[in-house]
Parts: C-alpha cells; structure tokens; sequence
C-alpha cells in the first residue's frame, strides 16, 4: 500500500530576458511552473508538476493548505484512489483552475512515485506502449514584438522556421492572432515558402477570434495546405467552435483549457473539435487524461496533448504519447493523422531545458520515451534551487 510521508513544493521562475516573445494573448518575459516532490513512508520520491499557465502560487496554495493536508492523511495514496477522494472533496469549489492544476500535479508525482516503487516506467502501469518515441512536432513562430515590419519580421520568421526544419523537425505548428488576418496571411504564406509544400504545418490561435474572423483566418490557412487549427475562438464558445468546424476543411483542435473529463465531455458533446488537446499538468493528471482519451476514442478522434510545461510535463507526455493507439488504426500509419505525435515547444525554456539530468532532444524528428521506472527521469536539485522562488 503506497502512503504519502512528505510533501514540497517549488515554484519555479525564469526569467527570458532579450528572448521574450509573444502569442495572442499575452507577452511571455518569463518561464514559470510548480513543482511538487512527494516522498513515500517508504523513502521513495515522485515528482509532478502544474501551475505552468499563469501564476503558480495560487496552485501552491490550494495544493499546501488543502490538498497536501488530506493526501498525507490517506491510508491508501494509489493514484486512482487519491484522485477521486481529492476531486470530491473539492468538488463545490474547485471544479477547474487551479485546484485542479494541483491535484494533477500529486497525481503525476504519483503515478511517479508508483513506478519506482515497482520498478516499471508510467507507460507499462497504464496500459503497455505502443512505441518507443514519439513523433514530434514543434511548437514556435512565435511573435517577437507586436508590431509588424514586413520587411524584418517576414525575414526573421523564416529563418527561424527554417531553424527547426535542420533540427530534425518535419512538423510545426506556428502562432497567428496578434495582428490583423492579411498581416497574418503574410506571415503563414512566409512559412509556407520557406518550409516547402511537403512540410506539415499546423496553427494556433490561442483563442483570438470570434467564429466570422475564424473562419476568414482558416480559409488563409487551407489556403496553404495547414493540416489543424488550434483554439480558433474563446473556449467558452461552444457554439462559435462548431460553426468554425462546419465551415472548414481542415481539422479544429482545442481542449488545452479544458479541465478533466466533464469539460472534455461537453466540448465533444458540442461537436466542437477534430482534434482534443489536453494538458496532462492541467486538466488532472495521468489518471484522468486516460478517462478523457477514452471519452475521444469513443468519438473516433485524435488525442495530441498540449504540452507548455518543463521536463517533467514533457516526460508525462511522453508516458502517456507511447501508449496511445493510433485513431484509426491503419496497416501503415501517417504521424498526425493517426499516429499519435508529441507537442514539442522549441522557445527559450530552462525548465525544460536544464531541469533534468538528461534533457530531451530530437532524434529524426522523433523524441525517445524513457524506459526508467516512474516517468523515468531525474531532476537536478541545483537547477531547482537556482530558478526557486522563496
């Protein structure tokens, strides 16, 4: 029986410096994210993470003054078992946000913990793997200021864009929505040049658009062959997502705001997406991404989990990425199309990038899954004390 003896919060902060950058939404000066560190009566440690969105001391506080108190109580601390007893308890007030960021952070660290105890990585204990790394995409063209100079910033983006293709990179997907849709249409045909009509594109709008200017927005991306749209319209707007996604060949993806399974069950209800996007640091944790996963497949779509956070959010993903079947299963399959592919964001993250003992890198366009029991990594305390904010 696994029961909990200790547990320590970090929250982390990076600041970026001259490499800041920006999406629809909001500037990006830093990195930042909570960690959470759970030892075992036995001596065993597990690592999770959440509170990577926004501040991540409002997820330390519902995580130390609420939840930390009742999982050290528990007789059982079994993932499953703790998720329930957790989300029932806070059910009448913590149904999202960061409640729900913290309780994903124990489950991770749990599932963590579990593993090392049985000396088996994440991926065997919830189902077995279906490959042994994952195709990546990468994530950037980002916005580097909120003006817009055609003549430097369409060079800049190519280039950079360019970058990631000798990386390895056959995939990206890229950032639109800060300026106006024909500013935007130069940016995307910019890509497309640069990149090549072979290279697989994708775009997010983090939300930027009502469902008219989304839909003017996705004809410039079918336009150029773009294979998703991500969070098209607000993720409030259920309505707005379904009319976006009836007037538009190419596949709607979203979900990374959404929490657990009952957010996920009324996005799908909705008919709002082709593509579901769950943060596992985010939306509750190992435990309830494989509810949500199953909620998809019964949809026959595709399950591609947003990822933002630092190594250990990366080594979840990749956990959780090896044991997904491919929807639908083919004889011979297609990365994205069905074959389950992973977020890998290529900003400036020394969370990501120094946080772990063996940092992830690319391989032929692919990231290797660890085999190590837990999520199969090792976190460098000195990289923790360095970004800790105390």
């Amino acid at each position: 029986m696994l029961t909990i003896s200790r547990v320590d919060t970090f929250v982390l902060r990076a600041p970026l410096g001259a490499d800041r950058f920006y999406s629809s939404q909001a500037e990006f000066p830093e990195r930042t994210s909570l960690l959470v560190r759970l030892t075992s009566t036995e001596g065993e440690v597990g690592w999770g993470e959440g509170g990577q969105y926004g501040p991540a001391e409002p997820v330390r506080a519902c995580l130390e003054d609420v939840l930390a108190p009742q999982l050290l109580a528990m007789r059982d601390a079994s993932p499953g078992v703790v998720w329930d007893l957790l989300y029932a308890r806070t059910r009448d007030f913590g149904q999202r946000g960061p409640y729900i960021e913290a309780l994903s952070a124990i489950d991770i660290a749990l599932w963590d913990l579990l593993g090392t105890r049985l000396g088996a990585p994440v991926s065997e204990l919830i189902g077995g793997r279906h490959r042994e790394s994952v195709h990546a995409y990468g994530t950037g063209g980002y916005y580097t200021s909120v003006g817009f100079d055609p003549e430097r910033g369409l060079q800049q983006l190519g280039d950079s864009v360019a970058g990631y293709a000798e990386q390895g990179l056959t995939m990206l997907k890229m950032k639109i929505g800060l300026l106006p849709i024909a500013q935007d249409a130069q940016r995307v045909a910019t890509v497309r040049e640069r990149l090549g009509d072979e290279f697989v594109l994708a775009a997010d709008a983090n939300h930027a658009y009502n469902a008219r200017t989304a839909i003017a927005m996705g004809r410039v991306l079918d336009q150029h062959g773009f294979v998703f749209f991500e969070e098209p319209v607000p993720p409030e707007d259920r309505e707005g997502y379904a009319r976006v996604r009836d007037r538009l060949d190419l596949a709607i993806a979203g979900g990374e705001a959404e929490y657990t399974r009952f957010g996920f069950r009324d996005l799908l209800g909705a008919g709002c997406v082709d593509i579901i996007q769950p943060d596992i640091c985010v939306t509750g944790g190992i435990t309830e991404v494989q509810r949500i996963i199953a909620l998809a497949s019964a949809h026959n779509l595709r399950t591609i989990p947003h990822v933002w956070g630092s190594g250990i959010a990366v080594a979840a993903a990749l956990q959780v990425c090896s044991t997904l079947p491919q929807v639908p299963y083919t004889h011979r399959p297609v990365p994205l199309e069905n074959e389950p592919v992973i977020e890998f964001d290529r900003t400036r993250n020394p969370l990501r990038d120094e946080l772990l003992t063996t940092p992830f890198t690319l391989e032929d366009g692919r990231v290797a899954v660890p085999s190590e029991p837990g999520l199969g990594v090792e976190v460098d305390m000195d990289v923790v004390e360095t970004y800790a904010v105390h």
